[in-house]
Protein backbone atom coordinates (compact mmCIF):
# COMPACT_ATOMS: atom_id res chain seq x y z
CA UNK A 1 0.00 0.00 0.00
CA UNK A 2 2.82 2.39 0.85
CA UNK A 3 4.40 1.75 -2.55
CA UNK A 4 1.09 2.37 -4.31
CA UNK A 5 0.60 5.62 -2.43
CA UNK A 6 4.16 6.74 -3.23
CA UNK A 7 3.69 5.83 -6.90
CA UNK A 8 0.40 7.77 -7.01
CA UNK A 9 2.09 10.87 -5.58
CA UNK A 10 4.92 10.64 -8.14
CA UNK A 11 2.43 10.19 -10.96
CA UNK A 12 0.50 13.26 -9.79
CA UNK A 13 3.69 15.37 -9.67
CA UNK A 14 4.89 14.29 -13.10
CA UNK A 15 1.43 14.83 -14.59
CA UNK A 16 1.28 18.31 -13.08
CA UNK A 17 4.69 19.19 -14.52
CA UNK A 18 3.65 17.88 -17.94
CA UNK A 19 0.43 19.91 -17.79
CA UNK A 20 2.33 23.08 -16.94
CA UNK A 21 4.74 22.51 -19.83
CA UNK A 22 1.81 21.89 -22.18
CA UNK A 23 0.15 25.11 -21.05
CA UNK A 24 3.34 27.12 -21.66
CA UNK A 25 4.88 25.25 -24.56
CA UNK A 26 7.12 28.13 -25.57
CA UNK A 27 8.14 28.92 -21.95
CA UNK A 28 6.66 32.40 -22.15
CA UNK A 29 6.86 32.62 -18.38
CA UNK A 30 10.53 31.65 -18.17
CA UNK A 31 11.91 35.20 -18.36
CA UNK A 32 8.76 37.03 -17.25
CA UNK A 33 10.21 38.26 -13.94
CA UNK A 34 13.61 39.00 -15.46
CA UNK A 35 12.03 41.06 -18.23
CA UNK A 36 9.89 42.99 -15.77
CA UNK A 37 12.89 43.79 -13.58
CA UNK A 38 15.17 44.77 -16.45
CA UNK A 39 15.62 48.53 -16.58
CA UNK A 40 14.51 50.22 -19.82
CA UNK A 41 17.34 50.60 -22.31
CA UNK A 42 19.01 53.98 -22.00
CA UNK A 43 19.07 56.16 -25.10
CA UNK A 44 22.82 55.68 -25.54
CA UNK A 45 22.88 52.03 -24.44
CA UNK A 46 24.08 49.51 -27.03
CA UNK A 47 21.87 46.73 -25.70
CA UNK A 48 22.29 43.33 -27.33
CA UNK A 49 19.94 40.40 -26.77
CA UNK A 50 21.25 36.87 -27.25
CA UNK A 51 18.35 34.63 -28.32
CA UNK A 52 18.80 30.88 -28.38
CA UNK A 53 18.85 27.57 -26.58
CA UNK A 54 21.21 25.84 -24.12
CA UNK A 55 24.24 26.94 -26.11
CA UNK A 56 23.19 30.56 -25.59
CA UNK A 57 22.28 30.27 -21.91
CA UNK A 58 25.51 28.31 -21.48
CA UNK A 59 27.51 31.52 -21.79
CA UNK A 60 26.36 32.38 -18.28
CA UNK A 61 27.24 28.99 -16.84
CA UNK A 62 30.58 28.45 -18.55
CA UNK A 63 31.99 31.84 -19.60
CA UNK A 64 29.98 34.38 -17.60
CA UNK A 65 32.72 37.00 -17.72
CA UNK A 66 31.91 37.55 -21.39
CA UNK A 67 28.76 39.38 -20.26
CA UNK A 68 30.33 41.23 -17.32
CA UNK A 69 29.99 45.00 -17.53
CA UNK A 70 28.33 44.89 -20.94
CA UNK A 71 24.76 45.71 -21.99
CA UNK A 72 24.20 42.10 -23.04
CA UNK A 73 20.97 40.29 -22.19
CA UNK A 74 20.87 36.48 -22.35
CA UNK A 75 17.55 34.96 -23.36
CA UNK A 76 18.51 31.37 -24.08
CA UNK A 77 16.36 28.45 -22.91
CA UNK A 78 17.74 24.92 -22.87
CA UNK A 79 16.23 22.49 -25.35
CA UNK A 80 14.24 25.07 -27.30
CA UNK A 81 13.49 24.95 -31.00
CA UNK A 82 12.86 27.80 -33.45
CA UNK A 83 9.03 27.68 -33.27
CA UNK A 84 9.23 28.11 -29.49
CA UNK A 85 11.65 31.01 -29.85
CA UNK A 86 9.46 32.65 -32.48
CA UNK A 87 6.49 32.59 -30.09
CA UNK A 88 8.43 34.32 -27.32
CA UNK A 89 10.48 36.59 -29.60
CA UNK A 90 8.43 39.73 -29.06
CA UNK A 91 8.45 39.63 -25.26
CA UNK A 92 12.04 38.35 -24.88
CA UNK A 93 13.64 40.46 -27.60
CA UNK A 94 11.52 43.21 -29.19
CA UNK A 95 10.03 44.51 -25.93
CA UNK A 96 13.53 44.84 -24.43
CA UNK A 97 14.43 47.45 -27.07
CA UNK A 98 17.90 46.23 -28.01
CA UNK A 99 19.93 47.70 -30.82
CA UNK A 100 21.10 44.23 -31.87
CA UNK A 101 19.83 40.66 -31.57
CA UNK A 102 22.05 37.61 -32.00
CA UNK A 103 20.05 34.52 -32.93
CA UNK A 104 21.65 31.10 -32.55
CA UNK A 105 19.10 28.36 -33.17
CA UNK A 106 18.27 25.26 -35.16
CA UNK A 107 20.22 22.37 -33.72
CA UNK A 108 17.36 21.26 -31.45
CA UNK A 109 15.00 21.38 -34.43
CA UNK A 110 17.28 18.97 -36.28
CA UNK A 111 17.33 16.80 -33.15
CA UNK A 112 13.52 16.73 -33.22
CA UNK A 113 13.08 18.13 -29.72
CA UNK A 114 9.55 19.34 -30.47
CA UNK A 115 8.82 17.00 -33.35
CA UNK A 116 9.98 16.56 -36.95
CA UNK A 117 11.22 19.71 -38.70
CA UNK A 118 12.51 20.19 -42.22
CA UNK A 119 15.42 22.51 -42.88
CA UNK A 120 13.05 24.77 -44.82
CA UNK A 121 10.74 25.03 -41.80
CA UNK A 122 13.67 25.89 -39.54
CA UNK A 123 14.78 28.54 -41.99
CA UNK A 124 11.26 29.99 -42.19
CA UNK A 125 11.26 30.51 -38.41
CA UNK A 126 14.70 32.11 -38.47
CA UNK A 127 13.57 34.43 -41.27
CA UNK A 128 10.44 35.37 -39.32
CA UNK A 129 12.47 36.30 -36.24
CA UNK A 130 14.89 38.31 -38.36
CA UNK A 131 12.08 40.13 -40.17
CA UNK A 132 10.21 41.00 -36.98
CA UNK A 133 13.43 42.39 -35.50
CA UNK A 134 14.27 44.40 -38.62
CA UNK A 135 10.74 45.83 -38.73
CA UNK A 136 11.35 47.15 -35.22
CA UNK A 137 14.67 48.79 -36.06
CA UNK A 138 16.85 46.07 -34.53
CA UNK A 139 20.02 44.93 -36.27
CA UNK A 140 20.04 41.17 -36.82
CA UNK A 141 22.94 38.74 -36.49
CA UNK A 142 22.10 35.20 -37.56
CA UNK A 143 24.61 32.63 -36.36
CA UNK A 144 25.61 29.45 -38.08
CA UNK A 145 24.50 26.39 -36.14
CA UNK A 146 27.44 24.94 -34.22
CA UNK A 147 28.98 21.67 -35.45
CA UNK A 148 27.66 18.38 -34.10
CA UNK A 149 28.73 14.98 -35.37
CA UNK A 150 25.82 13.35 -33.54
CA UNK A 151 23.42 14.09 -30.67
CA UNK A 152 24.06 12.13 -27.44
CA UNK A 153 20.35 12.22 -26.55
CA UNK A 154 19.12 11.16 -30.00
CA UNK A 155 21.63 9.44 -32.19
CA UNK A 156 21.59 8.66 -35.88
CA UNK A 157 19.99 11.85 -37.22
CA UNK A 158 23.12 12.90 -39.15
CA UNK A 159 23.45 16.47 -37.88
CA UNK A 160 26.96 16.48 -39.37
CA UNK A 161 25.22 16.55 -42.77
CA UNK A 162 22.09 18.57 -41.97
CA UNK A 163 23.80 21.39 -40.04
CA UNK A 164 26.13 22.38 -42.91
CA UNK A 165 23.14 22.34 -45.27
CA UNK A 166 21.14 24.58 -42.92
CA UNK A 167 24.10 26.93 -42.51
CA UNK A 168 24.28 27.39 -46.27
CA UNK A 169 20.62 28.42 -46.19
CA UNK A 170 21.25 30.86 -43.33
CA UNK A 171 24.21 32.43 -45.13
CA UNK A 172 22.25 32.72 -48.38
CA UNK A 173 19.46 34.53 -46.54
CA UNK A 174 21.93 36.90 -44.88
CA UNK A 175 23.56 37.60 -48.24
CA UNK A 176 20.18 38.62 -49.65
CA UNK A 177 19.02 40.66 -46.65
CA UNK A 178 20.30 43.14 -44.07
CA UNK A 179 21.10 40.41 -41.55
CA UNK A 180 24.72 39.70 -40.68
CA UNK A 181 26.04 36.13 -40.78
CA UNK A 182 28.16 34.99 -37.83
CA UNK A 183 30.03 31.86 -38.88
CA UNK A 184 31.00 29.86 -35.81
CA UNK A 185 30.86 26.59 -37.75
CA UNK A 186 33.81 27.12 -40.07
CA UNK A 187 36.12 28.09 -37.22
CA UNK A 188 35.09 25.28 -34.88
CA UNK A 189 34.29 22.21 -36.99
CA UNK A 190 36.63 19.23 -37.14
CA UNK A 191 37.08 16.88 -40.10
CA UNK A 192 33.82 15.06 -39.22
CA UNK A 193 31.77 18.28 -38.99
CA UNK A 194 31.72 17.87 -35.23
CA UNK A 195 33.30 19.53 -32.21
CA UNK A 196 36.51 18.23 -30.66
CA UNK A 197 36.34 17.27 -26.96
CA UNK A 198 38.26 20.35 -25.87
CA UNK A 199 35.57 22.54 -27.45
CA UNK A 200 32.56 20.46 -26.32
CA UNK A 201 32.81 17.50 -23.94
CA UNK A 202 29.54 16.04 -25.22
CA UNK A 203 30.08 17.08 -28.81
CA UNK A 204 27.33 19.74 -28.68
CA UNK A 205 27.64 22.18 -25.77
CA UNK A 206 30.77 24.36 -25.74
CA UNK A 207 33.36 24.18 -23.02
CA UNK A 208 34.97 27.34 -21.67
CA UNK A 209 37.54 27.03 -24.45
CA UNK A 210 34.71 26.77 -26.95
CA UNK A 211 33.08 29.95 -25.69
CA UNK A 212 36.44 31.69 -25.60
CA UNK A 213 36.74 30.88 -29.31
CA UNK A 214 33.24 32.17 -29.99
CA UNK A 215 33.55 35.38 -27.94
CA UNK A 216 35.76 37.47 -30.25
CA UNK A 217 33.70 36.42 -33.27
CA UNK A 218 30.54 37.57 -31.50
CA UNK A 219 32.17 40.86 -30.48
CA UNK A 220 33.30 41.53 -34.05
CA UNK A 221 29.80 40.88 -35.38
CA UNK A 222 28.23 43.11 -32.72
CA UNK A 223 30.64 45.94 -33.50
CA UNK A 224 29.80 45.66 -37.20
CA UNK A 225 26.06 45.62 -36.51
CA UNK A 226 26.29 48.67 -34.23
CA UNK A 227 28.38 50.45 -36.84
CA UNK A 228 25.53 50.03 -39.30
CA UNK A 229 22.92 51.66 -37.06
Amino acid sequence: MKFQKYFAILLFVFTAIADIHAQDWAALGHFKAANESLAPAAKDEDRVVFMGNSITIGWGNTHAEFFDGKPYVNRGISGQTTPQMLLRFRQDVIDLNPKVVIILAGTNDIAGNTGPMTLAQIMDNLKSMAEVASANGIEVILCSVLPAEDYPWRQGLKPNEKIPALNKMIKAYCDSSDALYLDYFTAMANAKNGLDKDLAHDGVHPTKKGYEMMAPMAETAIAKALGEK
